[in-house]
């Protein structure tokens, strides 16, 4: 079996996606890398395709689904020991990798997320882009720790990481990116205490590419409510 396996879901990435590919080439991990494209149409579909030998499985999209849906495509390949989601930018640093997966292999948690805030004074306004946003972030972690009874400074981070059988045993439903509080609540349901350990991030901003929006944020209250009192 494979040690780790790393989705990434892509959706116009063109500026970034062959340097984190050979970010994620140059780690020293047993890994299996799953690329879902989901239906860029900036040239990022071509540039992973010219990739294709050096990565383990790409699935392509027919019509754009959204983050949620593309690991859900990805999910029935697994073959990796532990999982990790990677976004298909600049932000997250794959020399994270084997320090995430630490406390997985000492069997201290079937989770680990990596927090871009753990170990930090403050928020760093150049990575977060605006107070607005470490306002939300903050809210939202604060509300997700209160309903699925976690510790967490960093609830909405990217780097989820996962015994596979335990990210395998969760049915996931969410398309977009309300996939980060359903599979925080799914994982809380199931009392697994999540571990954070503290990581290299570099935010970038919407003219750069950034994707997330307000409404996003409301679809994550949404979804924290839902899949903890209402399935």
């Amino acid at each position: 079996m494979t040690t780790l396996t790393i989705i990434m879901p892509v959706y116009n990435e063109t500026r970034t996606i062959s340097e984190i590919l050979q970010k994620i080439f140059k780690i020293k991990i047993d890994k299996q890398l799953i690329v879902v494209d989901d239906f860029s149409s900036d040239g990022s579909r071509e540039k992973i395709l010219s990739f294709k030998d050096r990565i383990d499985k790409i699935i392509l999209h027919e019509k754009n689904l959204g983050k949620g849906a593309a690991i859900k495509s990805a999910k029935e390949f697994i073959n990796g020991k532990y999982v990790i989601i990677q976004d298909a930018d600049l932000e997250y640093d794959p020399n994270d990798y084997e320090k995430l997966i630490e406390p997985l292999k000492k069997k201290e948690t079937k989770a680990v997320y990596g927090s871009r805030v753990l170990g930090k004074k403050r928020y760093n306004l150049k990575n977060f882009s605006s107070l607005s946003r470490v306002f939300f972030n903050h809210c939202l972690t604060i509300l997700s720790n209160i309903i699925n009874n976690q510790n967490l400074t960093d609830a909405h981070t990217c780097y989820k990481v996962f015994d596979s059988e335990l990210f395998k045993l969760i049915k996931l439903e969410e398309n977009g990116f309300a996939f980060c509080p359903e599979i925080t609540t799914k994982t809380s349901l199931l009392n697994c205490k999540i571990i954070e350990i503290p990581i290299n991030y570099i935010g970038r901003t919407y003219k750069d590419g950034k994707k997330i929006k307000f409404a996003d944020g409301i679809q994550a209250i949404v979804a924290l409510l839902r899949y903890r009192y209402f399935k």
